[in-house]
């Protein structure tokens, strides 16, 4: 369904309308015309001024009354003939209007009217969301915490209308159309110059593609997060360049192989891109030694192969599954317990069910831990409806594809120093992710913490960039973690990782370390230490506190009335 403009829902009004008002004209027209002709009492006839104004009048029900001189029996018949011939006229035109109004096609244009213009109105930064499902809700819920501002484009109108049933602190407008569509990503503010991101999160591959290339295509300089579901989808948007591309199968099997052979390092990277405020336990980590995979599909088939890197044997249960490609294929369902037995799965030490139905997942999950109580358990939740059913199964590990891709999404967009870090915790031994966890959560502790990048520039930090400009002044970077309201109490947050455009980069810089303007900070900490790290670099009194100690009074004339009584001598 394309987006109508202001232009097309005029015409398509005017259009509905013609015949009734073309109606309504002739009618009083005709009305005007005829009692301009019939004669008055004196034999003199009215005038087309008194005749218009009597019609309209009498015509739209307003009152009535014989002016400007008391009619003639012709007058008063021609009158009754108009009354008549104007209700059966205003009869037409209102129920013609009612059927405008209720019509499928004129409300979308209104809608897509007062949603153009609401986009028109944002003067903020903001992303677009394509696809208001269960990822697209969580990225939204997620940004709203973050006090960021989105835009929402959702084919199901249905799905669109909950979105203002899910009470946001800012306001999201939010459009039921075909987001793959170039007109309608252009109404939702793609080539806006406050757009800062699109999200191609709907569960249809070939519509997330489609917006994957308009946004290559319209706005090339925009970043873009794009779902895929297959490998070939993936492909395709790699091909022209698009920059961020998430399979929620293939993310999660990087994450098991991660887990399975440095557990730490994974726990660093879910604690740090979880959503803000939300509560990480730390379960136990995944056992090396023969696994059992129930459902060989696209999801199976990544988990297969990220056992197969870390050499861990896997035993597949599936109803027609080819070959295996080499492993242990066990025809059957894995709900029964036969069949699980005939896989072995007394002797295993975990089980993965990923088949695509929730109710088969759990079923095989049950049944495994009766055979087996010691298994790891990861279960593979496709519904987020089911929730409610897969907390009160003590899983080890629950997959939910939409968590997944809402988390790679805001890791992205909202911090883009983030993603590199997680690139060099891949690359780290897993005793360095250890020492680093551990130091973070003892000071932090389990909940997900603010996460924020932040550039020592003029712009975002003008006082830092001032002061770092001025006579060569260098500033350590311990000097700056200090609380700005006192600067004997150390700031809650720290610097996981250090840019320069020189590529000279550093992961967790010491306090020692020098500034330079234009350096790019990735800093982690408790949410109020944002703000308070964000007023330190901006405000030059601020600054000064926390680098000398010096509480400056605030305001030029109290530091000219400051500055002049330590130039002036005592009287005495």
């Amino acid at each position: 369904m394309t987006p109508a403009t202001h232009h097309s829902t005029l015409f398509l009004a005017v259009r509905r309308l013609r015949a009734p008002l073309i109606t309504l004209i002739v009618i009083f027209a005709i009305s005007v015309l005829g009692l301009t002709l019939a004669p008055g009492i004196d034999g003199r006839q009215m005038s087309f001024f008194h005749a218009f104004y009597f019609i309209s009048y009498t015509a739209t029900t307003i009152g009535f009354g014989e002016i400007p001189l008391t009619f003639s029996e012709q007058q008063r018949l021609w009158v009754t003939v108009c009354i008549y011939m104007a209700v059966v006229g205003w009869a037409y035109t209102i129920g013609s209007l009612f059927a405008l109004l209720q019509d499928h096609t004129f409300q979308n244009a209104i809608a897509t009217e007062r949603f153009a213009r609401q986009v028109r109105r944002i003067h903020e930064p903001f992303y677009l969301v394509c696809g208001y499902g269960e990822t697209g809700r969580l990225v939204c819920k997620a940004l709203d915490r973050l006090g960021e501002r989105a835009v929402v484009v959702e084919r199901n109108p249905d799905k669109a209308g909950e979105q203002e049933l899910h009470g946001y602190v800012t306001d999201m407008p939010c459009l039921a159309a075909d987001a793959s569509l170039p007109e309608t990503l252009r109404f939702a503010g793609l080539t806006n110059r406050h757009c800062r991101g699109v999200l191609a999160l709907t569960d249809d591959d070939n519509t997330n593609l489609a917006i994957a290339i308009s946004a290559r295509l319209l706005a090339p300089k925009l970043p873009a997060m794009c779902r895929a579901s297959s490998s070939e989808v993936a492909a395709n948007m790699a091909s022209f360049g698009t920059r961020h591309i998430i399979n929620p199968y293939a993310k999660f099997a990087e994450y098991l192989a991660l887990a399975l052979h440095a557990p730490n390092s994974y726990h660093l990277l879910t604690w740090l891109t979880g959503i803000p405020g939300s509560a990480i336990e730390r379960h136990r980590d995944p056992p090396r030694g023969k696994w059992v995979l129930c459902g060989y599909g696209s999801f199976g088939r990544g988990i297969v192969k990220a056992f197969d890197r870390e050499d861990v044997p896997v035993t597949i249960i599936d109803r027609d599954a080819p070959d295996g490609d080499g492993h242990r294929v066990v025809r059957g369902d894995g709900t029964g317990a036969a069949t699980l037995e005939r896989a072995n799965i007394g002797h295993a030490v975990g089980i993965v069910a990923s088949t695509g139905n929730d109710i088969d997942n759990l079923s095989i999950a049950v049944t495994a831990r009766e055979i087996n109580p010691d298994l790891f358990v990861i279960l593979r939740m496709n519904a987020y409806a089911n929730h409610a059913l897969f907390d009160a199964f003590e899983s080890d590990v629950t997959v939910v594809p939409s968590e997944i891709i809402g988390h790679e999404c805001l890791a992205v967009l909202t911090t883009p120093l983030l993603e590199p870090f997680l690139k060099e915790i891949a690359e780290r031994n897993d005793s360095w992710s250890a020492t680093l966890l551990t130091r973070l959560t003892d000071r932090f502790g389990w909940h997900v913490p603010a996460v924020w990048s932040v550039r020592l520039n003029l712009q975002r930090a003008p006082a830092l960039y001032r002061h770092l400009m001025r006579n060569g002044n260098s500033v350590r970077l311990g000097e700056l973690l200090r609380d700005p309201h006192d600067r004997a109490h150390e700031l809650p947050a720290a610097v996981l990782y250090l840019h320069r455009d020189d590529d000279d980069h550093i992961v967790c810089p010491d306090a020692d370390e020098l500034i330079r303007p234009g350096d790019r900070l990735l800093m982690v900490g408790l949410p109020a230490a944002r703000a308070d790290f964000a007023l330190t670099v901006g405000n030059g009194h601020t600054l000064d506190y926390v680098l000398t100690g010096a509480d400056r009074p605030g305001g030029w004339v109290w530091e000219w009335l400051a500055d002049r009584r330590r130039r002036t001598p005592d009287a005495g």
